[in-house]
């Protein structure tokens, strides 16, 4: 089977490579006449061939060396010119965010060169806790990917006064993790950084345990003030970089950071700010990433780890850095590189070849050809077919309440309601009080005041508590969507302008055992099924893809202006600075439950 396992610890390899190196010995592998991108030196090499023994570079040599010194047959792969260079490095991402098993993920990441990922699946422990991740680690280690895992270090996000989650991973929950799966690289990123700073004897043990085994801790951080607080707990990377200023302080506090990159029509694309740390400040980048952290199915095709690449190039970097940037430098942030990173002898063959646009033609994983002119080859549809099966418990998460009420009363009198205000980009959204006069129906409410519906449903069976709130700037003008992707606890969120169609959006959750959709009137225009944890979809990437486009296509036509990517974080109770639980709306400031309704000010 084609896992990272495939190739053998250096340990057993290291008297073949060195024999391959000296030319006592023949390689199985040459790849040549190719210019080779140097992550080392950051130079860019004409005419080499790549030598490689069991999985592993053995050396890199002047393009034809092979041929003329006569050891005997090999595999000769002629890249005719292109440029050879490693494997792109994700440090930060979201396996669950783009709706699929680890296994299918990796076809979508091979083709867009991108052979080793670093994956935070609080996800899944949001819903299953220390199961599912296993689960997760189980699946990940069929995967013809290299997949490591950040383990979960928030689940849940909030304490249970404020939301509900299926999971609480408890400071020894995490340890027991780190010391079981070799896989655990890191502590993942720890997003409930205001506790972080107040001194939380709970979040500041649950860094203890990564600590004390010398395990790096990822990082999720808003605002400048609360950057050096992050630091001297231990913090030493983020991805949530959202502009120059703050990214140049994280960079003086001595922490990584992973510029983020996305499709730019989601709140997924800082880069473009956060680059100019480097690019106008002159930091230095050599602690300095890129990665994706969420990419729907779909998006996932089209924005991959290269796209990322190229917008940095785009911004100013040179070819050479931006590239660095994508896989030596994570891979440098985790102690990995002796492992991959560059193209020297030692290390993991996995190898991209490029055109001079910089966009992936070919993938190498440890050696075995599995893109080739932008297909998956034979090698990579057979190991994709022997994908990991999740267990009958992994099906049977969504124990949703039997009956419930979506849409809030009327008032009966004059009150002023605590609105949710969508911000730009997205993610951040606003408290926006908002004067309701006596109406007969909510329908001219909606109308005048440019609102939504908005209800967060308990899913895991222990309550089957709802929130109950409105929303502003979501853009719906008639309908429902529905999300059982509500991060972090993973409880339902819906949004509509009626009780009717919400309650249709449940139920076809419901039936779907999880997923995303969107209705009008009585009908369903469109759907993802996400039946392993309400999260996950068990079919191939091409599939999920194409229902994704759907989805967004439907999510449009009802006239939804925020991407559903953003439209899961509104019950995100650790982002500012208003939000919705199944406990009610969220003062994410003072962590405290405020009313929907309120008096009007005496004024």
């Amino acid at each position: 089977m084609l896992t990272r396992f495939s190739v053998p610890p250096l340990y057993r390899m290291t008297r073949s490579l060195a024999a391959v190196a000296m030319g006592r010995a023949a390689p199985d592998l040459v790849i040549t006449g190719a210019r080779v991108l140097s992550t080392y030196t950051e130079k860019i090499h004409r005419d080499r061939e790549i030598w490689i023994k069991g999985g592993r570079i053995a050396v890199v040599q002047p393009a034809g060396a092979f041929r003329r010194s006569k050891l005997g047959s090999a595999r000769v792969y002629d890249a005719r010119g292109g440029i050879l260079a490693p494997g792109l490095v994700d440090p930060h991402v979201h396996i669950e965010s783009s709706m699929m098993t680890a296994g299918a993920f990796a076809e979508a990441a091979l083709l867009n060169g991108t052979t080793t990922v670093f994956c935070d699946s609080h996800e899944i422990g949001n819903v299953s806790d220390v199961a599912g991740i296993e689960w997760m680690l189980e699946d990940a280690r069929r995967a013809p990917l290299s997949i490591y895992l950040t383990v979960p270090s928030t689940v849940p996000a909030t304490n249970a006064r404020l939301e509900t989650a299926g999971g609480d991973l408890t400071p020894a929950k995490i340890g027991r993790l780190f010391d079981r799966w070799p896989e655990a690289a890191a502590l993942g990123e720890k997003m409930d950084y205001i506790p972080v700073a107040m001194g939380d004897a709970r979040s500041h043990a649950i860094l203890a345990e990564a600590l004390r085994r010398g395990r790096p801790v990822c990082g999720h951080i808003y605002g400048r003030e609360f950057v050096a607080a992050g630091a001297a707990s231990g913090v030493s990377d983020t991805h949530e970089a959202i502009d120059r200023d703050i990214a140049n302080d994280f960079l003086e506090n001595g922490i990584w950071v992973f510029l983020r990159g996305g499709n730019p029509q989601t709140p997924w694309h800082s880069l473009p700010q956060a680059i100019k740390a480097v690019t106008e400040l002159g930091a230095n980048p050599k602690r300095v990433c890129v990665c994706t952290d969420d990419r729907d199915a779909d998006d996932l095709f089209l924005f991959g780890m290269d796209w990322v690449v190229r917008q940095a190039v785009a911004a100013g970097l040179k070819t050479t850095t931006a590239w660095s940037m994508g896989s030596l430098h994570g891979a440098t942030r985790y102690g990995r590189d002796g492992e991959f990173g560059g193209l020297g002898p030692s290390r993991r063959a996995d190898i991209v070849l490029l055109n001079d646009a910089l966009e992936v033609q070919n993938t190498w994983y440890g050696g075995e050809l599995v893109v080739e002119r932008r297909r998956i080859t034979p090698v990579l549809e057979r190991a994709l077919e022997r994908r990991y099966r999740y267990p009958r418990a992994a099906y049977a998460t969504m124990k949703l309440p039997r009956r419930v009420t979506l849409v809030p009363p009327l008032p009966k009198k004059k009150v002023v309601a605590n609105v949710i205000r969508f911000g730009p980009p997205g993610i951040v959204t606003f408290r926006e009080k908002v004067p309701l006069p006596l109406a007969e129906s909510w329908a001219d409410h909606l109308q005048q005041a440019n609102l939504c519906f908005l209800s967060v449903v308990e899913r895991h069976g222990h309550n089957g508590g709802v929130g109950r709130g409105l929303l502003q700037g979501f853009g719906l003008k008639r309908g429902a969507v529905a999300s059982s992707v509500g991060h972090d606890a993973h409880n339902v969120v819906i949004a509509g302008t009626s009780e009717e169609e919400m309650q249709l959006a449940l139920a076809t959750v419901k039936a779907m055992r999880g997923g995303v959709c969107v209705v009008r009137g009585r009908r369903v225009l469109a759907k993802v099924a996400l039946p392993i944890a309400g999260l996950l979809s068990d079919r191939r990437a091409p599939v999920v893809a194409r229902e994704t486009t759907r989805l967004k296509r439907a999510w449009a036509q009802v006239g939804c202006e925020v991407p559903y990517m953003g439209f899961n974080l509104l019950p995100l109770s650790v982002i500012p600075e208003f939000r919705l639980t199944d406990k009610g709306l969220v003062d994410v400031g003072a962590m405290k439950i405020v009313a929907l309704f309120e008096a009007p000010s005496r004024q």
